[in-house]
């Protein structure tokens, strides 16, 4: 009897009827990718545990090949020329080369410091190899990786020149080509016997080689998402400010869906307005708050938390790239995605650390995506190389290393903003078209940051305003911001 067989009589030894049938509709939303949080057990990721997946390196290149410290040779070659008189009853002659293999006039024996008319060429044509008639050692003339002048970054592990691997419009990918590079040793020896077979056929199956990802984002690349220019103009809406107020109040503030929110003002408040006017005060809203956000963000902490959850548009997974101060507990950035790939993180980031002290030294707490690593490499390459971005990683749920241990705290904040976002979202069952997706996740930054209470904070919000020192209604509030807003269209 094989353990399927086994577990499936376990199972019904241990639970009634109906909670097998519960078990098995359980089992059919997993097998139709319905609880993306649930993962397959991956037999041959088991198997080959070090199987090539997309890593950053975390330590950046060299720019420049550093100098080596100048070994004194071990020998003395006036010393050895006065010995061999002594022996010989004659000096020694210096060499006389043929037409063509005169060594360099700068050379010297690495051994014993003889000058080049003691040396000559030990491998012919080839002219690589020297030999020193004093001391009669060899050495090489020429190393085997030596830089050129196309190099332009360095290994950060062996020194040894970066080659150009792979050229792609928006990343070049240098790598290390030495076959003594420590990393790439590190590497090999962690291979088990299948992997090492499976690499032997296929060499590119596993990542063993330092790279570095050189990406070509531009300015305008790295913008964060904004809401579309609205259909209608919030200064010209057939209801009051305070409607407006009172909508965005129930819409965002309550977290409560565009249907109920018109349901509420019409039973509550007799006002008659539809759940499609919510929405298009909301997208209204988002297109002035956006500017509004960025504007008043101020200045941000030494450390920043960074994540990403997913919400679902036209039934596709995409994701929200939140960063937030951890002291002040304010939103620093924002951005809604398609993927988690690099260039949304770089995006994010830039945000988050857009209004830091030129001379604040940051660092950046994230989960283990690589697409931050990499993100914080194109950053630091631009940004100025005494004040680099700090990175430290979270992995898990567990304190499995040290690094994990000291920054689970701030890993803490960004997973209960997630937590947070993900209320005010989950009412709106998916999104029909970005722009609304944008438009909510606008407005919940402008309700977290101006108008949410925080605890830690005794009760404040994380950006007070002057403005609203005196209004004592959320509405109020919301109309007030909205009027700020406006003064510095987008």
């Amino acid at each position: 009897m094989n353990k399927i067989a086994r577990f499936v009589i376990w199972i019904c030894s241990k639970f009634n009827k109906a909670e097998v049938a519960q078990i098995i509709n359980g089992l059919q939303q997993v097998l139709a990718e319905r609880s993306p949080e649930v993962k397959f057990k991956d037999d041959f990721k088991e198997k080959h545990p070090n199987y090539r997946y997309f890593y950053v390196d975390p330590l950046p290149p060299l720019s420049e090949k550093p100098t080596k410290k100048v070994i004194p040779p071990v020998l003395d070659w006036q010393e050895l020329l006065t010995a061999y008189e002594q022996r010989e009853g004659r000096p020694l002659m210096p060499i006389r080369p043929r037409k063509g293999f005169s060594v360099p006039k700068e050379c010297h024996c690495v051994h014993c410091g003889a000058p080049a008319h003691y040396l000559y060429y030990n491998d012919g044509k080839r002219k690589s190899q020297l030999r020193c008639k004093v001391c009669s050692l060899f050495f090489q003339l020429h190393r085997r990786h030596r830089p050129t002048k196309q190099t332009k970054y360095f290994c950060p592990h062996c020194h040894n020149a970066l080659y150009r691997w792979k050229i792609q419009p928006l990343v070049t990918i240098y790598k290390c080509g030495c076959d003594q590079c420590p990393a790439f040793l590190k590497a090999q020896d962690k291979l088990n016997r299948s992997e090492k077979y499976l690499q032997k056929n296929k060499l590119s199956q596993f990542k063993l080689r330092y790279q570095y990802r050189e990406y070509h984002f531009q300015p305008s690349d790295i913008q964060p998402s904004a809401p579309d220019k609205p259909k209608i103009d919030i200064n010209r809406i057939h209801n009051s400010s305070d409607i407006l107020g009172l909508v965005l109040a129930f819409h965002i503030s309550c977290a409560i869906t565009a249907r109920k929110t018109a349901f509420v003002l019409r039973n509550i408040f007799k006002v008659s307005i539809s759940y499609q006017t919510v929405l298009n005060y909301a997208e209204a809203a988002a297109y002035h708050c956006h500017l509004f956000n960025l504007q008043q963000k101020g200045p941000i902490d030494d450390f920043n938390a960074g994540d990403e959850t997913y919400i679902k548009i036209m039934g596709k997974h995409n994701f929200v790239f939140f960063f937030i101060s951890t002291q002040n507990h304010k939103i620093t950035a924002y951005h809604l995605a398609d993927s988690r790939e690099v260039l949304p993180a770089t995006i994010a980031i830039n945000e988050a650390i857009r209004t830091a002290d030129p001379s604040q030294q940051l660092t950046i707490i994230t989960d283990g995506n690589p697409s931050y690593g990499a993100a914080i490499h194109f950053i630091n390459a631009n940004r100025s190389p005494l004040l680099p971005l700090s990175h430290h990683k979270v992995i898990g749920l567990q304190n499995l290393d040290q690094e994990s241990t000291d920054f689970r705290f701030y890993k803490q904040i960004i997973e209960r903003l997630n937590r947070t976002y993900k209320s005010h979202v989950r009412p709106a069952n998916g999104f029909n078209v970005r722009n609304g997706a944008v438009a909510l996740t606008t407005l919940f930054v402008t309700h977290y940051n101006f108008l949410r209470p925080h605890m830690s904070l005794k009760h404040q919000v994380p950006i007070p305003l002057p403005e609203l020192n005196s209004i004592s209604t959320l509405q109020g509030k919301w109309t007030k911001i909205l009027s700020l807003a406006s003064q510095n269209p987008a």
